[in-house]
């Protein structure tokens, strides 16, 4: 009887507690979901609203900076505003009587670190300068850590000196400073102070022949001008498509960006390679500094700073508040800070992230309008390659990633803007050496190739494109889905040239 009674009551007890955990089970579910909607409402959403706003001004502050600068840039070809028509300038020639001695003492450093393949052609095309070898010194300054690259470069440096070259080898025991500390250590040299100019070449830049005729005139006719800054092309443009969109961004930069930087307040960044400095506007602005991996920025910005103009002269005896305002605004501001931001932050961050919140509506203008104006006044000085625009875009947008990051580290994290990485350059090895050889030289282990920062941005955005494509009505997923591919490509490795032969295509 008992045992008959115990089993409704059992019954009954089991029932009671599966209502009770489906009643806290809904609960539970609907506290949570509540949380969510409060915390979307009133965090999220105003968050992405205010994020859109920020990314519109800084988008509209950067087509403002980039129509300026086309705008001068035009001005400058169209009236054919060349360095030579509108300042002084005026072939140097030999003197009978004075001879070489006519010619200023001009010094020419090349830096270089464990440039095995290109160390030969840097070096021959210095001391193939038309210039009087009594008037020209040439230091070779070889940070390399590779022994046998360290006795093939000094070997080749006492070939030259054969020849009748006044070349100097000069080695340090230790990379203190980097390029910068070489620079500095050697601009300390006895021999030095017979020189009244420098010209500065990567071990990766073959100067032409003509390059002092054409650049020295500039300071002796125009004794305010501290730095001659040269064109420079890449050698391999054509290559593949890696280097035909490199390409386009160095056209821009060359064409728009130093061309309005030097037309208009007579400042822009030195490039680092293919300049050359007075000597004296370099003492003035205490020379090298080791405290940056940026050296050549820095150095510039001293100069100008202290009065210097770079190409193009001027009468000011100090430095103006609208000079200075350009140094800052255009130079820091709009180019490093504005410019990588919007490109990261608002196309692959904010963009793709407002495809979750029908709230969040973003202009046309600024979706649309401002992106293609600003990519229409970049491949615009590259009108080969304008059928590559769109995989520029995209390359572009992955790029900005690290960009954002160097920015910001420079700002916030002092303690690693030191690091300095040097790229090998290649030349023309390609082409000259077995393909077996070159196979093994770009051999790495297997999952080294793998940058997984870029394949987290490339799920993230894969996943905004398609939640757009299934969900959203803006139409967003046309462009996000092509930018997450390009994310996985460069984040798996498979960007470069493809080296027949070998098991694995490597970045060059």
């Amino acid at each position: 009887m008992e045992a008959h009674l115990s089993r409704p009551l059992a019954f009954y007890l089991t029932q009671a507690w599966d209502i009770c955990s489906s009643l806290s089970a809904d609960v539970g579910l609907h506290r949570i979901e509540s949380i969510w909607w409060w915390v979307r409402a009133a965090v999220l959403v105003p968050a992405v609203k205010a994020a859109v706003i920020s990314c519109l001004v800084m988008s509209v502050m950067l087509v403002v900076e980039k129509l300026s600068m086309a705008a001068v840039s035009l001005y400058v070809m169209v009236f054919r505003r060349t360095p030579e028509k509108v300042y002084r300038w005026e072939p140097l020639s030999g003197d009978v009587e004075l001879g070489s001695s006519a010619y200023p003492m001009v010094l020419v450093q090349i830096p270089m670190f464990n440039e095995r393949e290109v160390y030969q052609l840097s070096i021959g095309a210095v001391c193939s300068l038309d210039w009087p070898s009594d008037r020209l010194i040439i230091q070779v300054l070889d940070d390399s850590t590779d022994a046998a690259i360290k006795d093939l470069v000094q070997k080749e440096c006492e070939r030259w000196l054969r020849k009748g070259m006044n070349i100097h080898y000069v080695s340090r025991d230790n990379r203190n400073g980097y390029k910068a500390g070489a620079l500095k250590e050697a601009m300390e040299l006895d021999y030095v102070k017979k020189c009244d100019y420098v010209a500065i070449f990567d071990a990766d830049h073959q100067p032409p022949c003509d390059f002092l005729m054409r650049t020295i005139p500039f300071f002796i006719h125009n004794p305010k001008i501290a730095l001659v800054q040269a064109r420079w092309m890449f050698v391999n443009a054509d290559e593949c498509i890696m280097t035909r969109i490199q390409e386009m961004s160095l056209n821009y930069h060359f064409k728009v960006e130093q061309q309005s930087g030097s037309s208009t307040f007579a400042f822009f960044g030195f490039n680092g390679t293919a300049g050359v400095w007075r000597i004296l506007a370099l003492q003035e602005a205490e020379g090298w500094k080791e405290r940056t991996t940026v050296e050549d920025m820095d150095l510039a910005v001293r100069a100008t700073l202290r009065g210097w103009k770079f190409v193009y002269i001027g009468d000011l005896e100090k430095v103006s508040i609208w000079r200075k305002f350009f140094l800052v605004y255009n130079f820091f501001f709009a180019r490093r800070i504005v410019s990588y931001n919007v490109t990261f932050f608002f196309y692959c961050v904010v963009i793709p992230l407002s495809t979750f919140f029908p709230e969040v509506k973003i202009p046309t203008w600024g979706v649309v309008y401002i992106p293609t104006i600003i990519t229409i006044l970049n491949a615009a000085g590259t009108p080969s390659s304008l059928h590559l625009t769109f995989i520029w875009i995209l390359f572009e947008n992955v790029m900005s990633l690290h960009r954002c990051k160097a920015v910001y580290i420079g700002l916030f994290d002092a303690g690693r803007v030191n690091e300095w990485v040097v790229t090998e350059k290649l030349g023309n090895m390609l082409k000259t050496k077995p393909v077996v050889n070159a196979a093994r030289t770009f051999q790495k282990k297997f999952w080294e190739r793998f940058l997984f920062l870029e394949i987290a941005m490339g799920i993230f955005l894969f996943v905004c494109a398609y939640y757009d494509y299934a969900f959203s009505r803006n139409q967003y997923f046309i462009y996000i889905f092509p930018l997450s591919i390009s994310f996985f490509i460069m984040g798996s490795g498979y960007v470069g040239i493809f080296i027949p032969g070998a098991q694995q295509a490597n970045a060059v």
